[in-house]
């Protein structure tokens, strides 16, 4: 009972409501008949209605919060699919590209968006990778979720085309990487037996022989072919070799070579290498010049083949025995371009190439 006591005392100090006011409650609720045990049930009765009030302003808080957000989702979609499509495209064609991918990703994210038209958007993100930010793997990424996701899309056949694109620019592709594990598991004794002579450095384990220096010379223009009949020629070429050995050694170690602008320039130097082989291959057997095609070639054009004073006034014709040879190369160049275009225009005829001239600006 002391304890009762003290324990009324300290809800006495409770200015919530009147003594009388709190009893009849009390015993309403609680179902007491002694007053005592109504004062006494006082406590647990304005405990209990702390943790309602608590959980109740928790509630209210949590409706506010998510009355605002569906607020914001209503502004945020209060922009139709159609007018942030427009937005992304408007960005895409400022040279914005990042910003056309973020805008084309939230289109595809805010709005129910068809299959076709799923797949269709996630090939120009890819090509915007690919084609303008040159970043092979993002880019790869999207044309295989293309590739997996929506294996029904009529983009199959080029999505296939572009992944094939991105590995070869990545040096990743399945025919390149068994290629190269061949080379180098057969590296040393390759390089013996195409390449052989003396060692005449060390780089490591690696060696440069007599044939390496050789073979680099030959590659070298005729005219600077002879520069390297000295020994001390020589000699300074193969320091060269070994800096550029060493300065590989060390940009791969850093990871250059994985570097966005290194793997489009090897990229586009290979293709040009790969390009120039092949009309070499392709014209080599087109072109046969006889003499008498030189002759013919010469009397066609001896307006080319002239000598002229410091005004332009013609003084002299040159004899065809004097130009002959110089005629022979003006007829071979000639007949290469000829042969050229012929080539040219039947890769475009088989690959139905279409150029839209009018839309250039």
């Amino acid at each position: 009972m002391k304890d009762l006591r003290v324990t009324f005392k300290k809800i006495n100090s409770y200015p919530v409501w009147s003594k009388k006011q709190f009893y009849n409650s009390a015993k309403k609720i609680n179902g007491y008949n002694n007053a005592s045990l109504a004062r006494g049930g006082r406590g647990l009765f304005f405990a209990t209605g702390l943790r309602f009030s608590s959980v109740y302003v928790a509630f209210l808080f949590v409706l506010i919060l998510l009355f605002q957000t569906g607020c914001a989702q209503k502004k945020e979609n209060d922009v139709s699919a159609d007018n942030s499509l427009k937005l992304a495209n408007a960005y895409y064609t400022n040279g914005l590209y990042q910003a056309a991918v973020d805008e084309y990703l939230a289109y595809l994210h805010n709005y129910d968006v068809d299959e076709t038209r799923k797949a269709n958007t996630y090939y120009i993100i890819a090509n915007i990778y690919f084609e303008r930010i040159n970043d092979y793997e993002k880019a790869l990424e999207y044309y295989f979720r293309i590739k997996y996701l929506y294996p029904q899309s009529t983009l199959q056949g080029d999505v296939g085309k572009k992944i094939v694109n991105c590995l070869e620019r990545l040096q990743r592709s399945t025919d390149a990487q068994r290629i190269m594990q061949q080379e180098a598991a057969l590296d040393k004794g390759q390089s013996e037996q195409t390449r052989p002579g003396a060692v005449l450095a060390k780089i490591g384990d690696k060696e440069i022989t007599q044939g390496d220096l050789d073979y680099e010379i030959r590659q070298l223009p005729p005219y600077m072919q002879d520069q390297f009949n000295d020994k001390k020629k020589k000699l300074e070429l193969l320091k060269q070799l070994i800096a550029q050995e060493l300065l590989y050694d060390s940009a791969k170690r850093k990871g250059l070579d994985k570097d966005k602008e290194v793997i489009e320039a090897a990229y586009r130097a290979r293709k040009a290498l790969m390009t120039e082989k092949m009309i070499r291959e392709e014209l080599k057997d087109q072109i046969k010049i006889e003499p008498a095609d030189v002759e013919l070639y010469y009397l066609a054009h001896k307006d080319k083949y002239v000598e002229k004073d410091d005004k332009g006034k013609v003084v002299r014709q040159k004899p065809f025995s004097e130009v002959a040879q110089e005629a022979a190369q003006d007829l071979a160049l000639e007949r290469q371009q000829q042969a050229y275009q012929k080539l040219l225009n039947r890769l475009m005829k088989a690959e139905n190439v279409r150029i839209f001239e009018s839309r250039i600006k």
